[in-house]
């Protein structure tokens, strides 16, 4: 019997590298844990959460687009996840207590490697992952954090809450963050330079793109173009994911096994 579970609740989670991450660290830590994909609807998200305590699971993440409402759900949160709005983390206490983080921050801030203070930076994309990013900015001092999104009224939206600036059009800026779904159906680089406005903008010093796949993204293609320095989405997922396992193990995440297992996919 296993010690316990952990697994990722999202619409839908088919795609998600975090099983063969978080399982590839659990063996080279000889944890007898075991993470699942998870999928669930949004109607069925409170009472499978609210369940997941009494079947076996000491943690779990999650995933689009159950964020929002994994914050709602909680019965305690941390400064992160209360500051960014929304949840990507759960860790289950035994008597069935649910405490929510965000680890997407942290994790960002972790794949960045430098600190953004001082600087200005532009975050395309105002879901929860464009909050959770404008956040993190904010907080490591950054100069200026400029929130565009195709839908104008999300931008505006997030930036008030957030006590940051919205933007119509994306400028230029010293670190750009692509927090969209661009790049995860449109191949192009070109295409997809047209739909986040890359084309006008300056080169940046620092690229990160959320999005992940089998080959560089359109997004980190032009980024490499450009001459900035590039982090990809599965660095993103590493550092977050590791801050999650830290979370639930009390153990020092393998970096280096979770970041060849997600790049294997």
């Amino acid at each position: 019997m296993l010690t316990a579970l952990a697994g990722v609740l999202g619409h839908p989670v088919a795609h998600s590298r975090s099983p063969a991450m978080h399982n590839a660290a659990f063996r080279a830590l000889g944890l007898d844990w075991r993470y699942v994909k998870l999928p669930v609807s949004p109607a069925l998200f409170p009472e499978t959460a609210r369940a997941l305590p009494g079947s076996g699971y000491r943690g779990a993440n999650v995933t689009i687009p159950h964020k929002v409402a994994a914050l709602s759900l909680a019965d305690a949160a941390t400064a992160a996840a209360r500051g960014v709005g929304a949840a990507n983390t759960f860790s289950f206490a035994v008597d069935g207590a649910i405490e929510a983080d965000n680890t997407d921050a942290g994790g960002f801030v972790d794949a960045l490697g430098e600190s953004p203070r001082g600087r200005r930076a532009l975050v395309l994309g105002a879901g929860g992952a464009g909050r959770a990013v404008a956040w993190a900015l904010r907080e490591e001092g950054a100069a200026e954090v400029l929130i565009w999104n195709r839908t104008p009224q999300r931008a505006t939206e997030l930036a008030r809450e957030l006590e940051l600036e919205p933007v119509s059009a994306p400028r230029s800026a010293d670190i750009v963050v692509n927090a969209t779904s661009v790049g995860l159906d449109i191949g192009d680089a070109a295409e997809a330079g047209r739909a986040l406005g890359l084309a006008q903008l300056d080169a940046p010093i620092v690229v990160v793109d959320l999005v992940y796949a089998e080959r560089p993204t359109p997004v980190v293609a032009w980024g490499e173009r450009v001459g900035a320095r590039v982090v990809d989405g599965l660095e993103v997922l590493v550092r977050q994911g590791a801050r999650s396992f830290e979370r639930w193990t009390g153990e020092e995440p393998p970096l280096d096994v979770m970041r060849a297992a997600a790049r294997a996919g």
